[in-house]
């Protein structure tokens, strides 16, 4: 790999990135809160691509005038000595043009294409039921509660719910019609939960946060099926069979598939 392929590589790279950072693509890697990041990341990849350009341009022009300068030069004088002549024979001295080849990477620098393409051509998909039923439950206690409105349903996050219902002791819950969305997971004995992977910078340090469902669940729940269920709390709470976190439960009194949501990772657990 020359340096003209490591610009094109890194304008490339600075490209996704950039490609990504503009849609909601890069929500399915890094959690919204690194955007600026990412697109600063974007700019120096393109501006260090077009400044490498920018150095070989002008350090090849700078050796074709050393090598036109050198050759009027030898013109103008007289006949080459007998040394001279008897070193032309020799090959290339050190000021050749054996010395203006670049220096080429190993081969092993084409591998830097892989991630590029993954970036580019594949798009893939947010966590879900799969890894949420193989990973403890990853709920920790709230530093605080925001306050809740006086009337109405509440519509919480499974992390909210989850900290109140748990650490909370459903104080804020009682008597309250709750509305959580989420994904759905069933674990190896049946039990459902309503599902949101929490993340603290990017998708691979994501792990689930649980809501047991009990009640008017609906017959048939497919997983990674994103539902609105509204119910009310319950003080049930069982064992995570993972890692034995806390896991609460919410009495379903109703529940309605909806579309994945814009971000499907929640970050709201670790503020």
């Amino acid at each position: 790999m020359n340096r003209q392929a490591q610009s094109a590589l890194l304008f490339l790279l600075g490209a996704a990135l950039w490609h990504a950072g503009t849609t909601d693509l890069y929500l399915r890697y890094v959690k919204a809160g690194l955007r600026p990041l990412l697109l600063a990341a974007a700019v120096v990849l393109v501006a260090a691509a077009v400044a490498s350009v920018g150095y070989g341009w002008r350090r090849g022009r700078r050796g074709a005038w050393v090598t036109s300068g050198s050759g009027s030069a030898s013109g103008s004088g007289s006949e080459p000595g007998p040394g001279a002549a008897s070193g032309s024979g020799s090959g290339p001295g050190p000021g050749s043009a054996a010395e203006g080849h670049g220096h080429h990477a190993p081969h092993v620098s084409w591998l830097l294409l892989l991630p590029l393409l993954a970036l580019i051509l594949v798009a893939p998909p947010a966590l879900g039921s799969y890894s949420a039923t193989r990973t403890g439950t990853a709920l920790q206690q709230p530093l605080a509660y925001p306050a809740l409105p006086a009337t109405g349903p509440l519509r919480l996050s499974v992390v909210d719910y989850a900290g109140r219902a748990v650490y909370g002791k459903g104080r804020t819950l009682e008597g309250r019609r709750i509305q959580v969305t989420g994904f759905v997971a069933v674990d190896r004995s049946g039990t459902p939960y309503l599902v949101r992977m929490a993340l603290n910078c990017c998708a691979a340090d994501a792990q689930p946060v649980k809501i047991g469902l009990t009640g008017a669940i609906p017959p048939v729940l497919q997983p990674d099926t994103w539902l609105t269920v509204t119910g009310t709390y319950t003080p049930r709470t069982e064992k995570d069979p993972v890692n034995g976190g806390p896991i609460p439960f919410l009495r379903v009194t109703t529940a309605a598939p909806v579309p994945v949501p814009h971000d499907p990772y929640d970050e709201s657990w670790n503020t």
